[in-house]
């Protein structure tokens, strides 16, 4: 694991397949429908996965639904929780993590105390901070000492300062190249009024509904991830808390790998090959096994060295101004 961390980044590659059959359904966006393209090579690639979508699976493989809680390993990592009327939610399932409006109003004076941020407001705005600058290192470890999974995805913290951001330090994404449409359709029955005339027609949902659909085959479906430890290195988080984080995106990269292929109703993919494209001397991805006990041990040593917070989940109240 050393010598991973020490790499300029950790690149990892898996070829994917369809579970079953040759058809699959990329991601959609709105306005725009599946993202093709045309590679360097002249054929037709897609997007299969966006880059945002990745992240978002990435942090969910932290969750436990069923505890309303970290997964189990990861029990004693820090994170930020509330409740919103009778909602919970946390750091780990917002969008904007620890910068999300039901959390930072109950961490602002912590973290600015940890990252050393003065509370100096601009005159005639809504409370945002002044646009000065930040120690990026000092904010790099106030946002790990309350949720390192900040730190690892990423977050913009304009209302502490305007400057203050955190990039991504693991990112990914899927793409498929020499691409064809597969079309096919069908129709939504109506068994009480087929024609759709005596309720209000088909734009209320009565009589039979045709449509057309579009999914995709394709000679090679690609993962790409990459973990960017030379930006981890420049936080100066210490080699406990770069192990942790980099530990902690192995984990979720081979979670994603193994049990997250589902993207989609018809989009199910399996990995059949993970390579490690950089550095060489990683070798092989260690298991998801020997991942966990790096993370645990490396969690235990963040805590006894003081860099999370104590108790590690942070709750806050939400107050709406």
């Amino acid at each position: 694991m050393a010598g991973a961390i020490d790499a300029p980044r950790i690149l990892i590659e898996a070829h994917m397949k369809p579970l079953q059959g040759s058809r699959f359904q990329p991601t959609g966006f709105p306005s725009l429908g599946a993202a093709e393209f045309r590679g360097p090579d002249g054929r037709n690639n897609i997007v299969v996965e966006s880059a945002q979508s990745v992240a978002n699976r990435l942090e969910a493989a932290a969750w436990d639904d069923a505890a309303n809680d970290l997964v189990e390993v990861l029990r004693g990592l820090p994170y930020v929780a509330t409740v919103v009327g009778e909602r919970p939610t946390d750091s780990i399932r917002e969008a904007h993590r620890i910068n999300s409006p039901y959390l930072f109003g109950g961490i602002e004076e912590t973290l600015r105390e940890r990252a050393g941020v003065a509370g100096k407001k601009k005159k005639g705005t809504d409370g945002e901070a002044e646009s000065s600058g930040v120690d990026i290192p000092k904010l790099a470890a106030a946002v790990f000492f309350l949720d390192p999974n900040s730190v690892l995805h990423g977050v913009f913290l304009e209302k502490l300062v305007g400057s203050a951001r955190l990039t991504r330090i693991v990112s990914g994404f899927i793409e498929a190249k020499d691409t064809n449409p597969a079309e096919s359709g069908g129709v939504k029955n109506d068994r009480v009024d087929p024609v759709g005339q005596k309720y209000g027609g088909a734009v209320k949902g009565f009589g039979n509904v045709p449509f057309a659909r579009t999914e995709y085959t394709a000679d090679s479906i690609t993962a790409y991830f990459n973990i960017d430890t030379s930006l981890l290195r420049s936080y100066r988080l210490g080699r406990d808390a770069e192990q942790l984080l980099v530990s902690l995106a192995l984990w979720k990269i081979q979670n994603f790998l193994q049990f997250g292929g589902r993207l989609r109703t018809a989009c199910d993919l399996e990995a059949t090959e993970v390579l490690v494209k950089r550095p060489s001397s990683l070798g092989a991805l260690p298991s998801i096994a020997e991942l966990e006990d790096y993370i645990r041990g490396a969690i235990a040593r963040c805590a006894a060295a003081g860099l999370f917070a104590n108790p590690p989940k942070t709750e806050v109240m939400f107050a709406q101004k």
